[in-house]
């Protein structure tokens, strides 16, 4: 199975690339906002995922570990199949999928074309109790990249933003870290909205 090809760019399709590895050429499906990093000619190292079905085997390419994990869990739930998983991966990155799924934020996930409401929500149910173990971007707070802040004067504050124009998972982020900022006392709910707030400043 193929793990790896470092090669050149011989072109671009509209959902793949090219990789041009010792005068072997392999076709590799990539998420767009990968191909959108690529240029033809030049020298890439990609990270392969290879998908076999009745109709053939397919090679599937990242650029990082992270992207790569998302796809392998994506493909996990039921009715996600590498197409959207793909979809997915082309207008979220691993950090806003890990924030979306920790934010049950299934609104962001149907940004993605082919993922409706349904399905978006099925993700979010099984992928949320196992989001610690997901890998996150560096922007995500330690204490986020664990858990959802469920329950109580934290649910609340992140409800509050929601009603206030923010997104979920925009809200959630910065009340994750303005709890975490908080220590281990929990502040009262106006307090910590304030703070979120803050977090949400330009």
């Amino acid at each position: 199975m193929i793990a790896l090809l470092r090669g050149r760019i011989a072109w671009l399709e509209s959902d793949a690339c090219v990789v041009e590895v010792q005068g072997v050429g392999y076709r590799v499906h990539c998420p767009a906002r990968v191909l959108a990093r690529l240029d033809a000619g030049t020298a890439v190292e990609l990270r392969i995922d290879s998908v076999t079905r009745e109709d053939g085997t397919f090679l599937y390419g990242f650029l990082d570990a992270a992207e790569l994990a998302w796809f392998r869990r994506l493909r996990q739930v039921q009715g996600v199949g590498a197409r959207l998983a793909l979809s997915l991966l082309s207008v979220l990155t691993p950090e806003a999928l890990h924030t979306a799924v920790a934010a049950r934020d299934a609104a962001a996930l149907t940004r993605a074309q082919g993922v409706g409401p349904r399905l978006a929500r099925r993700i979010v149910a099984e992928l949320e109790p196992q989001v610690g173990s997901l890998p996150a971007g560096p922007a995500v707070a330690p204490a986020a990249a664990t858990s959802a802040p469920t329950g109580g004067v934290v649910e609340e504050a992140v409800s509050a933003l929601v009603h206030l124009g923010y997104g979920r998972s925009e809200a959630w982020r910065a009340v994750a870290e303005a709890r975490r900022r908080a220590g281990e006392t929990e502040p009262p709910l106006e307090e910590l909205i304030r703070a979120a707030l803050r977090e949400l400043a330009p």
